[in-house]
């Protein structure tokens, strides 16, 4: 039996990696969006149409396939629960020095263009008031969260929402890649960013079952399908914003969003963690919050930045 109940828990870890190597190399191998070219001459609401198709592969498809590690992570122990939402917070935590670093992209981008230092300073602004703003909203959101928490025995489903809420915000940036990439004609990079977003996203969709998995409850598939959408869903909206309405400035504001978002929810997730064992530190959950960080970086700066755009 303990072997059987080894080998199933094997199964559980590598079905969604064997899932997302045969999207993710489908998309790569047939290009489906090769004939983009013919959409220079399209309707309005043919490009939004296929803006909405191409958000949703890139953006709720991968995060649906991620959360297929639910039944692996409801299968160990609370220590190695802890440990995944460590892991999941290194993970928020690159998102959010990555969104930092195209808000200061699209920042030089500002200068470059010529602008005079009133258009300097509104950029900052935006910047910094989106970031602060965000924050003290969503904190204030759900602080009576985190005060009914303490009495709950099921308040992942909560926090697994909140870090829904914040990988949306960021997914609208990856929306704006999407949408100015279209926009400006490159239609290649458009298939290109759609391999790597969604090789990238499916490590949100284990942010969020790593909090559902700490619940002793387990919820109604509802919640899945409504977190995977808040997750992902927004990238849709993104590629709208950059077909139609990209500036520097509402790049900015939208990346500053989701910085501020991300930083709330790692907040959560530390909170999370420390209701449940009274010290959110520990050795495990610093290895693997490290250990979100690194696999971010080789899935972003090694596999699609080095491999994929290279």
């Amino acid at each position: 039996m303990t072997n059987q109940h080894t080998f199933r828990r094997w199964l559980l870890a590598i079905g969604p990696v064997v899932v997302l190597a045969s999207v993710a190399g489908a998309l790569y191998l047939t290009s489906p969006f090769g004939s983009l070219d013919d959409m220079a001459s399209a309707s309005t609401s043919e490009v939004m149409w296929m803006m909405t198709i191409i958000g949703l592969l890139a953006g709720v498809m991968p995060v649906a396939i991620g959360m297929l590690w639910f039944p692996f992570i409801k299968s160990l122990d609370n220590i190695w629960v802890h440990a995944a939402l460590a892991l999941s917070a290194g993970i928020l935590a690159f998102i959010g020095i990555e969104m930092v670093e195209e808000m200061f992209e699209n920042g030089e981008a500002i200068a470059e263009s010529g602008a005079g230092t009133v258009e300097l300073a509104i950029a900052t602004a935006v910047g910094v008031v989106g970031i602060a703003g965000t924050f003290y909203l969503m904190k204030t959101f759900s602080q009576w969260r985190l005060d009914a928490a303490m009495g709950e025995t099921n308040p992942g489903l909560k926090v697994a929402y909140m870090i829904a809420i914040g990988l949306g915000l960021h997914s609208i940036g990856e929306g704006l890649a999407i949408g100015t990439s279209f926009a400006t004609g490159a239609y290649s990079a458009v298939t290109i960013l759609v391999v790597g977003f969604v090789l990238h996203n499916i490590t949100e969709g284990l942010s969020i079952v790593a909090a559902l998995a700490r619940d002793a409850d387990r919820p109604p598939l509802y919640h899945f399908v409504a977190v995977g959408f808040l997750a992902g869903g927004p990238l849709v909206f993104g590629s709208w914003l950059g077909i139609f309405a990209f500036t520097p400035v509402v790049a900015i504001l939208f990346l500053a969003i989701g910085v501020g978002a991300i930083i709330e929810v790692i907040w959560e997730v530390t909170e999370l963690v420390r209701i449940d064992t009274g010290a959110a530190i520990s050795k495990i959950n610093a290895a693997t919050f490290v250990g979100g960080v690194v696999l971010m970086f080789l899935l972003e700066e090694v596999l699609v930045e080095g491999y994929i755009l290279g």
